[in-house]
């Protein structure tokens, strides 16, 4: 990919999002299969603590500022925290339902990003556009939590409605980077911020859900090494590749693929049922998506999921 910053989305640009949200969309799946041999808080507290080596590598050779010094250290720690309970959360959450409905649901942070940015920062209001983007989403979200004819277990509810605060953590990340000291942080630092204090959070905690190991394999090792690896350092370090090429208002407009690669990535690898309702319900939620992030900026820092 060339350095030379772009005005547009090419066809380069367009290949690179598609892939980043091939990788995003496949992660769900490898979270939900290394959950049978992880435990879930352990799972995410481990990936935390081993992708955080890649991001300091990048951030060394690439001569990138990683400083606590411009009154960032508060709020990073509040985001860390977020980052946290956002994955604890979801993790858990892939214990109880699908992958399909989890990657929905999860991923309409853009949602309460928007509704949350309304009142909170300048130049961020709701258009009629968005307004009607938002419905959709609600709507979309309403239908799938009402109509669940096949749950992955009986307390599947409990694991969407897991999906849902989750996403509102998220939310709450992409505030604090963008209302906050944070953001005078280069985005490896925020990243930074993110994977130190969560897995400083979630390592001790980690026993107090039971026990870290179930039927571990060298399967499940290598998914979950792969996971670290490609998913979490290339999809990071492709992302803020492609976020100093090309605008990121235009970049937000691929943020409808990660959740629709999600779904079919469910549905091909693990087999989950994918009824019309759910169908339907989907296509309000990344319709939503679209007309949320019409021009609207990307939050940097906020890669990979």
């Amino acid at each position: 990919m060339s350095g030379e910053r772009k005005d547009r989305i090419d066809l380069a640009g367009a290949g690179w999002l598609v892939t980043f949200a091939l990788v995003m969309g496949i992660n769900q799946v490898l979270v939900k299969l290394v959950n049978a041999g992880l435990a879930p808080v352990f799972q995410a507290a481990l990936r935390s603590a081993c992708a955080l080596v890649p991001v300091l590598l990048y951030a060394h050779f690439t001569r990138r500022k990683l400083s606590i010094s411009d009154g960032s250290l508060v709020p990073g720690l509040f985001c860390g925290a977020l980052f946290a309970a956002e994955f604890m959360l979801t993790f858990s959450a892939f214990d109880y339902t699908s992958v399909a409905r989890a990657t929905m649901l999860f991923y309409t942070m853009p949602f309460w990003l928007a509704c949350a940015a309304h009142f909170m920062i300048p130049g961020e209001r709701l258009t009629p556009l968005r307004v009607l983007g938002l419905a959709m989403a609600v709507a979309g979200v309403g239908w799938a939590l009402l109509r669940n004819d096949h749950p992955a277990t009986e307390y599947a509810l409990v694991g969407d409605l897991m999906c849902l605060v989750a996403a509102f953590c998220w939310a709450g990340i992409a505030l604090l980077a963008r209302t906050t000291a944070l953001s005078r942080s280069s985005p490896e630092m925020q990243l930074v911020y993110q994977l130190a204090v969560s897995a400083a959070i979630m390592l001790p905690l980690a026993p107090v859900f039971g026990d870290l190991v179930r039927d571990f394999t060298p399967l499940i090792g290598g998914l979950f090494v792969f996971q670290v690896l490609v998913v979490v350092s290339f999809g990071f370090l492709m992302w803020f590749r492609v976020l100093a090429v090309y605008p990121a208002s235009d970049m937000a407009s691929f943020g409808f693929l990660t959740p629709l690669f999600g779904v079919m990535f469910g549905w091909m690898i693990l087999g989950e049922t994918i009824t019309l309702e759910f169908v339907g319900a989907l296509a309000l939620v990344c319709t939503g998506i679209v007309l949320v992030n019409r021009k609207k900026k990307a939050a940097a820092g906020q890669p990979a999921r």
